[in-house]
């Protein structure tokens, strides 16, 4: 497995980079973020599922949440 790059390294070798390059390199970097977080938000979903259809929850309000929340 190859050794991660430092974040410093990477912060250096972006402002080598033309603006225009930079500023593909932000588009990619917020695409590839808004996907990951889409994963992790599917994954959540269907974990919850499962767990409802398992009837290992249930569903609640929201004053019966704040209440737990707050309990």
């Amino acid at each position: 497995m190859e050794r991660p790059v430092p974040f410093g390294e990477i912060v250096e070798a972006a402002d080598e980079l033309t603006i225009e390059d930079q500023e593909t390199l932000l588009t990619i970097l917020k695409n590839r973020l808004r996907d990951r977080r889409r994963a992790e938000l599917v994954k959540e979903i269907q974990e919850a599922r499962k767990e409802f259809e398992e009837g290992r929850c249930r569903p609640a309000t929201p004053d019966e949440l704040m209440r737990e929340i707050s309990s």
